[in-house]
């Protein structure tokens, strides 16, 4: 397969016709310099729904298709097969989903065998991407809050209970071992550190609620983040918040510093309160995406496409998103051992 400057548009062909990829497929659809070309799934008429050419063996789409770009769609068990076929097909450039491959010791390997191979893959780490995370990450970089000391994250998404949770649409959450952490979190963990520098330290307290899954679906998770801040992550899939979609944020968040305060409302709206003040002030609307995330799943894919282009660099390769993972280990360890660690395991 040619590695030759790529040009637009970009010829995407995509492995996973499942839950979640209906906002992968509608993105590439909207797209003005990439457009979708080939659709594979093991159950071929998922495929087939997509309205794209339609494929249950990935290695003959791979070399009739020939894509300029591999969108890979699936849960972590299929990451490191589905990419050392399309290595092996002379695939360079990849978006896989999170979470990325099964274990980091796997994650490590597929990382440097496809730097091995001059390929590229991005994460597909998508709410960093939301637009009031990204109103947040300007406002703080303005200093609006002054010195930031503090930030937390209520995650309330309440479709945690019952004997049902989950069934629905994600089924596969009930047989989860690693859950709360390994499923939802990572997300902020991901975002905690793109806004705050990788933390230096982690606690964390996590239990199961809901008897019927395997995994954990409650926690607390603190974090120490360059300078000084705090970072809490407090997370409960039974309880929920406060808006008319309750995966638009999936939760309620604040960053507090000396000047002020920034919130992030189940509307999506960012607002700043200045210190001594009750007054708000709007510094983003409320979200009227009607899809996921605001729209975050686009956001994303449009920034691989400019970065493949040759416009900005690339956010979330797998060798950066390396330290999410190793992030994440070490607050199971935390949970695990009921201290706080370091992230090379020492006590903190």
């Amino acid at each position: 397969m040619s590695t030759a400057p790529l040009t637009p548009p970009l010829r995407v062909a995509c492995i996973g016709a499942g839950y979640f990829s209906r906002f992968h497929y509608g993105s590439w659809a909207r797209m003005k310099r990439a457009r979708p070309v080939a659709s594979c799934n093991r159950d071929i008429a998922k495929a087939q729904a997509t309205g794209l050419p339609a494929y249950d063996d990935v290695a003959r789409m791979l070399a009739e298709v020939q894509p300029d770009l591999l969108d890979i769609i699936l849960p972590p068990e299929a990451h490191a097969a589905t990419i050392r076929l399309a290595l092996a097909g002379g695939v360079k450039r990849m978006i896989c989903q999170k979470p990325f491959c099964r274990t980091l010791e796997e994650a490590r390997a597929i990382t440097a065998e496809a730097e091995a191979q001059g390929a590229v893959i991005v994460v597909h780490e998508n709410f960093r991407f939301q637009p009031w995370y990204r109103a947040v990450k300007s406002a703080l970089e303005r200093g609006v809050v002054g010195d930031l000391q503090q930030v937390t994250f209520r995650l309330r998404p309440g479709d945690g209970q019952g004997p049902r949770a989950y069934l629905d649409r994600q089924p596969y959450f009930q047989q989860m071992e690693r859950f709360l952490i390994h499923e939802t979190a990572v997300h902020w963990v991901d975002t905690f550190r793109w806004l705050l520098g990788n933390p230096s330290h982690v606690y964390a307290d996590l239990r199961r609620i809901n008897p019927v899954i395997a995994g954990e679906d409650a926690g607390f998770v603190l974090f120490d983040h360059p300078g000084g801040v705090r970072a809490l992550f407090d997370g409960n899939r039974h309880l929920d918040h406060a808006a008319d979609n309750q995966r638009r944020t999936m939760g309620e968040a604040l960053f507090e510093g000396t000047e002020g305060a920034l919130s992030i409302e189940g509307d999506g709206a960012v607002r700043l309160r200045r210190h001594g003040e009750t007054a708000e002030e709007v510094l983003l609307p409320p979200d009227a995406h009607d899809g996921f995330g605001g729209d975050c799943v686009h956001a994303l894919q449009s920034h691989v496409v400019s970065g493949l282009l040759g416009d900005q660099p690339l956010e979330n390769t797998a060798r950066d998103y390396l330290t999410v993972i190793e992030i994440e280990q070490a607050i199971y360890a935390s949970a695990a051992e009921g201290r706080k660690l370091s992230l090379t395991g020492a006590a903190g």
